[in-house]
């Protein structure tokens, strides 16, 4: 089964797993996501140097593993044939599990990018990762990809993406759509931040919220899920926020409000630099 398989909706987890004191209330955020059905739970060896990974290991030991699509990611200075299978390793163990459903390299680095695959190739015959993608890759980045021997094998580019935020949408994403790469969406809820506020406090999110009895939230969650050959990431370590994202699951805005939401956060026309933050 590939990612889209599981579903247009996982779970984040950046910066879940730093504070001993949320950890009962993080823990009880992604258990309820995965009571509502969630299955796909993206983390990071980055994530708190493996706190992320601890946590979502301890999150998902109830569940049965093979109904969960796990996400982890390589740092750029472990991607090569020196370091990347100790990295995994070690993510594996703080997941508490045998493989990942998927492994992405986390942002390119100074490892020569034939080096970084030969190495996930390697990890997916030796059984400990089921397939692989990148992340934070732009066009050119692809581009060297597809060139490698086995680059057509990779199942994602993970990148930010979400209505204030669009500019993967004028070439990267067709260009990845047409090689049927799904592109999973991280931060669909806008960062903090003065982008964030005036997002939230628009006046066409508000109508939307308001038409539909949504959150402002949700309306943005709900955008990124309308878009096609995509899965969105949002991050909470709060249940009331879980119960908010799952609902998005029930809620689909219709032309008018998609049309709404599109004009007052037109994609650029020309290209843009790839945001990540």
């Amino acid at each position: 089964m590939s990612l889209l398989d599981y579903g247009r909706l996982g779970m984040g987890t950046w910066c879940l797993g730093d504070k001993s004191e949320s950890r009962q209330e993080e823990l009880s955020a992604l258990r309820y996501g995965l009571d509502k059905g969630l299955k796909i739970i993206d983390t990071a060896e980055m994530y708190g140097n493996g706190r992320s990974e601890n946590l979502v290991g301890e999150a998902i030991w109830p569940y049965n593993r093979e109904d969960l699509y796990l996400i982890s990611k390589v740092l750029p200075s472990h991607a090569n044939k020196t370091d990347l299978e100790t990295s995994l390793v070690n993510s594996l163990r703080e997941l508490k599990t045998d493989y990942l459903d998927l492994y992405l390299y986390h942002w390119r680095g100074g490892t020569p990018i034939e080096e970084t695959v030969d190495e996930l190739e390697r990890m997916v015959d030796k059984g400990k990762i089921k397939s692989w993608g990148v992340s934070n890759f732009d066009v050119e980045d692809m581009e060297d990809l597809m060139a490698t021997k086995f680059g057509k094998h990779c199942q994602a580019n993970e990148v930010l993406y979400h209505l204030g935020s669009r500019g993967i949408e004028v070439n990267l994403k067709p260009y990845q759509d047409e090689l049927r790469i799904p592109t999973i969406a991280y931060c669909p809820l806008a960062q903090a931040g003065d982008l964030k506020r005036q997002l939230l406090s628009h006046k066409a999110v508000q109508q939307v919220s308001e038409d539909l009895g949504i959150t402002v939230y949700q309306v943005l969650l709900c955008f990124t899920l309308a878009q096609s050959n995509m899965v969105s990431i949002p991050r909470t370590g709060q249940v009331k926020h879980m119960m908010e994202l799952v609902d998005c699951l029930s809620i689909s805005l219709d032309k008018d409000h998609l049309d709404l939401l599109n004009q007052a956060f037109p994609a650029p026309k020309k290209r843009v630099p790839l945001d990540v933050q």
